[in-house]
Formats: structure tokens, sequence, C-alpha cells
């Protein structure tokens, strides 16, 4: 990495002989630094691959063992089955991160992550606050699920670019497939939330309401749409 010590050195050693030899040796470390030849830099960012590598691990880990407990406690088939379906997905998304250690000769670890279990804890009070059988829990699953998306979208996005940066391919490649599939998985949860939300609001709608009318502005369809728009249930 480049040396900021040795940046002060020249600062305060312009007339000395060593001048010439300071200012070629912080050339050389800065020309490695942003030409990616630096090794000392390379290894910083290869331990923090690892570090957030473990974190995602310990992430999956706690989001498919959470699943089965917010499936059962959803109130429409629909929305059981979209967590049902996504923890499977989950579950082949814990294999490559197993098949990443490998490649990388590193053994499998977790790193525990206070942000999505924050998320889970906050997936429970949803479940103890809200009436069993009614439409308003589902929506607070969906939201729930939807943060947890988004926190796994730029876990996974951050890694992709980290294995680029680094020359992992392979790992780049199972890294993208699965930040594909969270923001496939984030659209289908707005297009499912906007489903039943404007169904009901049709149903309770009464003339001169500000919703009288409403249609949705979430188009499923378009391929440039990659996360929720206007928050999770595009209100």
């Amino acid at each position: 990495m480049v040396d900021f010590h040795l940046l002060c050195t020249v600062k305060y050693n312009l007339n000395t002989p060593n001048y010439t030899w300071l200012m070629a040796s912080l050339t050389d470390q800065i020309t490695a630094f942003f030409s990616g030849n630096d090794s000392a830099a390379d290894e910083g960012l290869r331990d923090l691959f690892i570090t957030e590598l473990k974190s995602v691990y310990y992430t999956e880990k706690q989001i498919v063992d959470a699943l089965t407990k917010q499936a059962n406690a959803a109130t429409s088939d629909e929305v059981r089955a979209a967590f049902l379906q996504h923890q499977e997905e989950t579950r082949e998304q814990i294999n490559r991160i197993d098949d990443i250690f490998r490649i990388l000769s590193v053994a499998a670890g977790q790193h525990a992550s206070k942000a999505v279990d924050g998320l889970i804890e906050d997936a429970q009070a949803v479940i103890n606050d809200t009436e069993e059988g009614s439409l308003t829990r589902d929506a607070a699953l969906i939201i729930i699920a939807q943060k947890t998306e988004h926190l796994e979208i730029a876990a996974y996005g951050s890694l992709l670019t980290l294995s680029r940066v680094l020359g992992f391919d392979q790992s780049a490649e199972l890294l993208a497939q699965t930040l594909e599939e969270e923001k496939a998985t984030d659209r289908k949860l707005t297009e499912l939330a906007e489903s039943f939300v404007n169904q009901q609001a049709k149903e309770e709608e009464t003339p001169g309401s500000h919703h009288e009318g409403r249609t949705p502005h979430f188009d499923p369809d378009d391929p440039n749409t990659n996360v929720t728009i206007g928050g999770t249930l595009g209100i």
C-alpha cells in the first residue's frame, strides 16, 4: 500500500540529497497501488472479501431458518409459497458460497451480522403485532422480506465488485448468479404486494377517496427495474 509516512518524509526533506530517491520510491508505490500490482493492497482486499463472504454466509444461514416461521405465519397461499420458494433458492445460494470457499481454499466460516439479526427480530415482532389471518400481516412480512433482500443485494453486489477486482473469476460468476436471483425475488415481492394491496384498496375505496382509480406503477416486465419503486408496497 502507499506509505503515507514516506509521503510526510518527502514533504519535510525537499532539500536533502535523498529527495530524488524518496520521490521515486513514492511514485513506484502509487503506480503499483493504482495498477493493481500492490501485493499488500491485494492481500487487504482478499481479507475483506473473505470477511464479507463469511458475513453473507451467516446471513443466508439465518434467513433459511427464519423463512420457515415466516411462511407459516403468512395469511395468503401466495405469500407463503413465495417465502418457501425463496427458502429453497437460499439453500442453493448457501451451496454456492460453499463452492467459493472451496475455490479459494478457505475453510467455510460465519461472521455474525447484526443487520440480519435485527431484521429477523423485526419479522417476529410483525408476527406478534399483527392479527392472524389478516392481509396486514402479509403486507408487513413482505416489507421485512424486501428489507432483507435489499441487504443481500448490497452484500452480493459488493462481493461481486471485489471478486472482479481481485481476479476471482469463478467466484464472480457464482456471485453474479446469486445477485440476479436476489433482484428477481425483490421484483416478485413487489408484484405480489401490489397485486393484493391494490385489490383490497379497490374494495375499500369510497367516492372521492384520494386512492380512487389509482393503478399500479410498477412494471414487473421492465428489465431495468431491479428494486422496489416508491417503497415496498409501491405506495
